[in-house]
This record gives C-alpha cells, structure tokens and sequence, in this order.
C-alpha cells in the first residue's frame, strides 16, 4: 500500500508498475481509471492462478484441467477459454475481434474492450457464488481509448517475472494493494471513502494481534484491515485458517473493490453490502468477533433512523442524533464476544466532547471500563481529512485472553510526535512507529513473566509519551480521554481538536447560557411582578 516499500529483489515494483500504468491513463479521470486498471489486474491474478492450477492438472494422470469441479477442489476460480488472460493478450492490439457473446449466445465483432467485457461476464457466470456483481464491466463504453486498454493489457502481461505463475500471483497481489492506495491519493478526500491509509490499519493490527478468531470490520471499504490481518497471521507463522473474516460496507462500488482486493490476495472472506449500512441492517446480527477492527466516517450526521431508538446497541447511552461516533463504538462493543478486543479510528473529538449527551457516553463506557487503551495521531495521516485522529482500543473483559488484571487502568500514548512526511500533504508511521506504539501497549498489558519470556522490558510511564492512568485520575479530567492531558506533553492543554469542533463546542454551550439566562431573566420579571402587586 502507499509508502510499502516491497521486500526481496522487486523494490519498488508496484510503485514502477503504477507509474507506467498511470502514463497511460490520459484525460480519464483517477475515479473512472481506478476501475480500469483494477479490473484487469484482477483479470490477469485469477488467470495465473488458473493456469498454476492447470498445469498442475495437467501433470496428473487421472486430472482433467478442462473440469470446472477440480479447480473448485483447490479453491481456485474456473476461468473459461474466452476469459484467459492468453486470449486477451493475443487480441490486445487487434482493432476488430470475433467472439461468442455470452449474452445472447450470438457471434458477435468488437473490439479489445468489448472482449474484456466478455471476459468479465464468463468469470462471473463461472463462478457466481462469489463473483457476482463483482467485477466491472465498463471496458467496452465508447470513451474508453480502446488503444490505452490494449497497452494495459501488454504492461500486465508483463507481470511474471519471478519465473512462476505463484510468483506473479504474489506480484499481481501487491499491485492490487498498491494501485488502491495510489488512487486514492489522487482521488483526495472521496479516495479516503475506500482507503485507510497501510499505517494506521499497520498500527491496529499490530496492537490487536489477530492470531485466532473471527474479524469484523463494519465499515469495510476495500478490505485493508483484512488483508493486514492476514498478513500478520503468516508473519507470526499462523495459518489463514485459522481467523475468519467479516465485513460490511454500504458502498457498491467499494464493496466490489473489497471482494476483488481480498480475492487477489487469496482471502476467504463473508463480506456483506447493502444501502442501508451496518446500523439500519446489521448484516450480522447475532455474530460476536474475536476482534473489530474499523475506520468508520468521521462525524457523519446523517446515520439516524426512529427506528433506533432503544436499540439494544446502545447500552451506554442513544448516541446524538447528528454525530454517529459513539453509535460505531457501542456497535462495535455490541458486537465483541466475551473476551474481544477492538480498534477503532475516530476524530480527536469523540476524546473531549460533551455535546449532545456524548461526554455522559463517554463517561459510561469508562465507567464500565472497556476503554483499555487510547493514542493521539498526528495530523496529515489521512487522504480524506484533515481532522485530527485518534485509536480507541477496547475490551470487553480487562481481566482476560492471557494478559494481567488491568481493571480500573487505561493506557494513554501521545503518538502525535511520530511519523515522517511521505510527500507535500501526508504523513506516514514508519515500522519502527508501529513497533513503538504496539510494543508500549503489550509491555502495558502483560504479565511481568511475559515480558521477560519476551525479552522486553517492564512497562514504564514516559513522559510525553505514554502513561497508565487510574480510572480515578480519569474522573478527575472530567472523563476527557485526550493522552496529552495525561502523559505530561509539553502542551498537555492542547486538545487536538480542530477549530470546527472546538467552534461547535463553545457554541453549544454559549447557546445554553443564553437560554439559562433568558429563563433567569423571566423568572425574575415574574418575581418583580408579583412584589408590583402587592405593592
């Protein structure tokens, strides 16, 4: 993803990759082209995967690798002969093509994009339990410079340089997670719709340690959360197997970027869509999660229904009916099997603020004591917003999965300091970050004979940086959850709130003084006359 930089000989293939792709975009605009260029790279992925497949088949005395079922058996999809990457790559140039329109059965002439269409059309038929509706099929629209599609095709086509189809795989992969990102930084503020920067989810998943369970993301965008789980699974010498990944997202077109993102890097994965979102239509409604991991909408005002109130999601308090921040926690929460944990991005706001009943949510949710651990962000992490951003880490039970007793205590780091500027506009944790911030958290929450199996050190409050306060000490804040307040920073009074949601807050509550004093001020005109009449 943004920043990743490749391991082994391939330094710098996807971002070289991405570059060449890019020159060929011309006047097509990132949003359109993302789904271009993302399609045939999932394309080319499950060819070679196809064809790894076949001949292996092929080598097997009693295997048909023209049979569907055998490609099934290995969880691989069956691409049929007018689909295979070999075909596209053979007509890539050709300015008129002969094919079989799956559609209408019928013979039909066209060109390279109306062949990639085709082929999109036959994967889906071919596999529709898990394909349909996936892919796109926008590649024959007039618009399309039909020469730019044919040097796509040829530039994939490059991609076996590793001498094996298992190679190109991993190859095709990596591009697929690299292209998202990269297009998302074009798109601005509508790419961070889809995209959760590779550092921050980098940061959860290290925290969390998905090792064994169900994932849950309720706001899924195009899988980033899961794909790092996995990932960190394989790192630790863990089976995929071994955790089971749920999602939901309510964009269509997203939720098409995330089943082809998870499908390229080879992830089983129950991934939900529909318009009405995770709050109005709960995809899982009686599921609990091992872990939850998400970055939800910032502030999004427009979440509420009647028919919420009373839900049984909300048992620290109905969330504001204009700010869904604290109706994604208890979601979430609601959602935690007995001993689950979470992490969730949300803006600096949902630390401090008091409106509209969320400092006394807040407060409960403390009180409660599933608050395990809170980290300030600092700016410019985000391609869709300039919010500043904080991580909540929850648990449903403090005193579980392993760890020591950590009842009554909450962790607070003050990450703002940390990260390098990546280019003008953003900014990026580096793997040192990350382990800084992770390590801190599990040198907090184990057990001393852990650390020492581990060979880490004790953990120890460092000012500025981190410190575990008392839920005590947390009342005396008045329930804020800002870390600078807590660890001692040089500016422990900063809130890192922005301007609008500092506005907004002294705005409320100057609103409220005036109606108390608008009331003070009919009392007593009451009062003055009353003692007129008796006079």
């Amino acid at each position: 993803m943004a920043g990743e930089r490749s391991k082994g000989g391939d330094l710098g293939f996807e971002a070289e990759l991405f570059k060449a792709a890019d020159k060929l975009r011309g006047n097509l605009e990132p949003s359109e082209y993302k789904h271009v260029a993302l399609g045939l790279i999932f394309l080319k992925y499950i060819s070679e995967a196809f064809e790894a497949q076949y001949e292996k088949l092929t080598g097997e005395e009693y295997a048909d690798p023209e049979d569907a079922e055998e490609y099934l058996a290995a969880h691989v999809f069956w691409v049929p002969p007018e689909a295979r990457w070999s075909n596209l790559q053979a007509n890539a140039k050709r300015p008129e093509i002969t094919f079989t329109d799956l559609t209408t059965g019928r013979e039909k002439k066209g060109d390279i994009g109306g062949l990639i269409d085709n082929a999109m059309e036959a994967i889906e038929k071919a596999n529709v339990s898990v394909l349909k509706g996936v892919l796109p099929k926008i590649y024959s629209r007039p618009q399309l410079d039909k020469t730019m599609l044919g040097e796509l095709v040829d530039l994939f086509s490059n991609v076996d340089m590793k001498g094996g189809h298992d190679g190109a795989q991993d190859l095709l992969g990596r591009a697929y997670e690299y292209f998202i990102s990269q297009f998302a930084g074009a798109e601005g503020k509508r790419g961070g719709e889809f995209f959760t920067p590779r550092s921050v989810v980098r940061t959860i998943v290290e925290v969390l340690e998905p090792v064994k369970g169900r994932v849950y993301d309720p706001a899924c965008g195009s899988g980033g959360m899961f794909v790092q789980s996995e990932r960190f699974v394989e790192e630790h010498q863990g089976r995929r197997s071994d955790i089971a990944v749920y999602g939901q997202e309510r964009n269509h077109t997203t939720w098409r970027l995330c089943k082809m993102n998870l499908a390229v890097r080879g992830i089983d994965a129950d991934i939900a869509w529909n318009n009405e979102g995770s709050f109005i239509r709960d995809a899982f409604p009686t599921l609990k999660f091992d872990y939850a991991m998400a970055n939800p909408p910032f502030n999004i005002s427009d979440w509420w229904q009647p028919s919420l109130g009373g839900d049984a999601r909300w048992v620290y308090g109905t969330p504001p009916q204009g700010n869904a921040n604290f109706a994604w926690l208890q979601h979430i929460l609601h959602h935690l099997a007995p001993r689950g944990t979470a992490g969730v991005v949300l803006a600096n706001g949902s630390m401090s603020s008091q409106q509209s009943g969320e400092g006394e949510i807040r407060k409960a949710m403390i009180e409660g004591d599933v608050v395990d651990c809170m980290v300030a962000l600092p700016g410019q992490l985000f391609y869709s917003t300039q919010i500043p951003a904080c991580l909540w880490f929850l648990a449903r039970d403090k005193s579980a999965n392993g760890h020591r007793d950590r009842r009554g205590e909450i962790l607070f780091i003050d990450a703002r300091k940390l990260g390098h500027m990546v280019d003008r506009t953003r900014r990026e944790f580096s793997e040192a970050d990350i382990e800084t911030i992770a390590a801190t958290y599990h040198r907090w929450r184990n057990r001393p004979e852990t650390n020492a199996a581990q060979g880490l050190e004790d953990y120890a409050d460092e000012a500025g940086f981190c410190r575990s306060a008392t839920l005590e000490e947390v009342r005396s804040h008045g329930h804020v959850l800002t870390p600078g307040r807590y660890v001692g920073a040089a500016d422990e009074d900063d809130d890192a709130v922005s301007f609008e949601e500092r506005f907004g807050g002294l705005r409320t509550k100057l609103e409220g003084l005036f109606t108390d004093g608008r009331a003070l001020q009919e009392r007593i005109e009451v009062a003055l006359g009353k003692v007129a009449a008796v006079e």
